[in-house]
């Protein structure tokens, strides 16, 4: 057990790196309260993501983050798993940046379609060819994964524990 951490650690990535489970991990290890964006969203519209993009579209959905985001990151000493398409506004990237340790998990495409192939609840995943989809997201989200994090951890090595553990050793060499 790791001693506990004080500040916020906020995870950044493409659906399938693994934020959820990886940072239920790290607010283990590290004793802080883990929150997730998009369980925050469904909860407070009492419906799920993929009908918000239904009824709402997706600039629906982003501004409903964007709200939850401003919000979640005044917080204290958390861990939060964002949404894949968190980085898409400039302010979520400021708040976040701002406001905690941003870790980039960095996962390739082929990794994200074993890990998202059978999940119905990708409303951005519900296309004929996945893959393509996914490698069009990548290319436009990574530089702004990447200007957002202070971290770049890539999640294709080892276990979501191993992943936690090398992210709490990133944070404790500073």
């Amino acid at each position: 057990m790791v001693k506990k951490y004080r500040g916020n650690v906020f995870l950044v990535g493409p659906m399938g790196a693994g934020k959820t489970t990886i940072g239920r991990q790290l607010s283990e290890l590290l004793r802080l309260e883990f929150v997730d964006s998009d369980h925050e969203i469904e909860a407070r519209t009492g419906a799920n993501i993929p009908w918000i993009f239904d009824v709402e579209g997706e600039d629906g959905f982003r501004a409903r983050e964007e709200s939850v985001i401003e919000e979640l990151t005044r917080r204290h000493d958390i861990v939060l798993a964002t949404g894949g398409g968190v980085v898409m506004r400039e302010a979520n990237r400021r708040h976040l940046h701002e406001r905690g340790v941003v870790i980039y998990l960095q996962t390739p495409v082929a990794v994200q379609m074993e890990r998202t192939s059978r999940d119905r609840n990708r409303p951005l995943l519900q296309t004929p060819d996945p893959r393509r989809r996914l490698t069009e997201l990548m290319l436009l989200r990574d530089p702004l994964y990447r200007q957002a994090a202070h971290i770049v951890m890539p999640t294709d090595g080892g276990s979501a524990r191993d992943v936690a553990m090398r992210i709490i050793h990133a944070l404790e060499d500073g």
